[in-house]
């Protein structure tokens, strides 16, 4: 049946794989020439962006980068700014005490152990101080390319919403996604689902009523009974 749940909550492979076709067909994918976190050019940039980005509004993050990267756009030059200034540089993005320490960790770790270059892998980015399953991800997919369904606020509720996955945590969102997602739909999936999270499956009230999954979702399936 269409309709089955394995474990009881989380739709069957088939209907996950009905949820991507129709994701794929209706939403919009990554807008072509788009750049890594925060319009940034380079990875480097991208990796302290997306660490800046953590507990901060969009406008806020957006204030907070382009002061920092006013003053240090290296590894080496960010170095050479003490822990205040950079504080100082980032306020706007809230936490910049903390923030500034794990930039100063994280480019001392970059040029010990990477020779000042960002690297490519999920693992050794999640070494990085300051750097989670989240930002890592995003730096994989909008930065190096990578087919990787990056989960985001909007990625994790839509996901368990629709039954994609069953979990708490936008951690465990991305582990359930990387194992039950098709192969085919890796590399667009971050894009169709923060776009449907935007669009149609907002947070106060989804839009059922215009949702082309609703024979498919958990939500909405409990929601009527």
């Amino acid at each position: 049946m269409s309709r089955e749940r394995q474990g009881g909550s989380v739709l069957a492979p088939e209907d996950v794989e009905r949820v991507f076709r129709r994701l794929a067909e209706e939403m919009p994918g990554q807008t072509p020439g788009a750049k890594g976190p925060k319009d940034q050019p380079d990875p480097f940039r991208s990796v302290v962006s997306c660490l800046l980005s953590a507990q901060s509004r969009d406008v806020n993050t957006a204030a907070a980068v382009k002061a920092l990267f006013a003053r240090a756009t290296t590894p080496e030059d960010m170095l050479a700014l003490c822990e205040a200034e950079i504080a100082a540089a980032i306020k706007p993005c809230g936490l910049y005490n903390m923030k500034a320490r794990n930039i100063l960790k994280l480019c001392g770790a970059l040029i010990d152990e990477h020779k000042g270059v960002v690297p490519s892998s999920r693992a050794a980015l999640m070494r990085l101080p300051g750097i989670g399953r989240k930002c890592a991800d995003i730096v994989l997919s909008f930065t190096f390319g990578a087919e990787v369904i990056a989960v985001d606020t909007h990625v994790h509720r839509v996901s368990n919403r629709i039954g994609l996955t069953e979990a708490r945590t936008a951690d465990e969102t991305a582990r359930q996604l990387e194992e039950r997602a098709p192969e085919w739909a890796l590399k667009e999936g971050h894009f169709w689902l923060i776009q449907f999270g935007k669009a149609v499956c907002v947070a106060r009230a989804p839009k059922c009523h215009r949702c082309f999954l609703t024979d498919l979702c958990r939500f909405y399936a409990a929601a009527r009974l």
